[in-house]
């Protein structure tokens, strides 16, 4: 597998009446070809703004890209997406990255019909005369899921379900076979049950096309069994990465113990309680000197109120951003290495 993606220091900025918001602060990472990569962290953390930044999809203003490079594609065809001109970065939107958007009710037109709306593309990026293109919009349906998919073809949004109208913005994702699939909560609206079906669905789309996901979500449930590798965010940072296994029996930075001890699990003898994340993310239009998490974190010592660290490798793919490696400890453990606890 070679490489596909490829993040360097990417910036972005919010100038609104009340300040500048520092909504993406400086996040790098990479992505294999055919590999499937989880971001997750809580609303506001910059998840979103990160992947539309990628496809220069942020409205300016009061949006702007203020650094980085997004480097896309195989060696001979790699481009810095940041800096090709508009007409090109449009032939790589819905052609070579496709975007399943996180509420299927607003990002689909609720005065056009699905026929239209999964077939446009489809003229538009590969080139299909009307009788093609339909034929390949019943295709896609079909393999989403639709039932009587031809028959449907002239149904608007609002005729369908909510998992339906997901399975109809998953078709158009897939319609022109893309490299890579960003999906930004496409389960956030939907019931468990659903949540599942959507879920597999992807991974089995996933295995026939071979193209690789940027999976965006706030539920580290869903990740276990999706993802390669997972991204953690905070605050417009980046604050761990690491393979999925190591992640859930190793996490290594207290914002990821925080999320994990959010979740119920299924293979514990006895109930436990599950722990919140005590406090509220900082100002992102006033963060803090030093560690985003600083007020949060019950392991915090003196150097993380005045510097920010940096991403530090403590194990093969696994980088956390913390002055205090807090190892494979439950919380209240002691030192780990690269601080002291109070």
């Amino acid at each position: 597998m070679g490489r596909l993606l490829d993040v360097k220091g990417l910036e972005t900025r919010f100038f609104t009446q009340d300040g500048v918001v520092h909504a993406v602060n400086g996040i790098s990472y990479t992505l294999d070809e055919g590999e499937t990569l989880a971001i997750v962290g809580e609303s506001g953390c910059g998840k979103s703004v990160g992947v539309m930044s990628l496809l220069r999809l942020i409205p300016q203003p009061p949006g702007k890209i203020t650094s980085g490079e997004v480097w896309f594609g195989a060696n001979s065809d790699r481009k810095n997406l940041l800096r090709i001109g508009d007409d090109e970065i449009r032939q790589v939107r819905g052609n070579r990255i496709a975007m399943i958007f996180q509420d299927p009710m607003t990002s689909l037109n609720p005065v056009l019909t699905i026929g239209f709306q999964v077939s446009e593309a489809l003229m538009l990026h590969m080139g299909l005369d009307k009788a093609a293109a339909k034929k390949r919009t019943i295709d896609l349906l079909e393999m989403v899921g639709i039932p009587r998919a031809a028959d449907r073809l002239d149904d608007y949004p609002h005729q369908f379900s909510g998992g339906m109208r997901q399975r109809v913005m998953i078709a158009m994702g897939l319609s022109c076979n893309p490299q890579l699939l960003i999906a930004d909560e496409p389960t956030t609206a939907l019931d468990v049950t659903i949540q599942a079906q959507i879920t597999e669905l992807v991974k089995r789309l996933q295995h026939e096309i071979g193209m690789a996901i940027i999976w965006i979500t706030h539920d580290l449930g869903v990740v276990a069994g999706l993802a390669q590798r997972v991204v953690v965010m905070y605050a417009g940072f980046i604050v761990e990465e690491a393979p999925v296994k190591e992640l859930y029996g190793n996490p290594r930075h207290p914002y990821t113990l925080g999320l994990l001890g959010s979740l119920p699990r299924l293979d514990e003898h006895r109930a436990r309680r599950l722990t919140s994340i005590e406090g509220l993310p900082p100002d992102l239009i006033d963060l803090p000197k030093g560690c985003p998490f600083y007020a949060r974190c019950r392991y915090r010592i003196e150097q993380c109120e005045t510097e920010n660290p940096g991403l530090e490798p403590v194990g093969p793919g696994h980088r956390i951003a913390c002055w205090v490696d807090i190892g494979s400890a439950e919380p209240g453990f002691a030192d780990g290495g690269r601080g002291r606890l109070q």
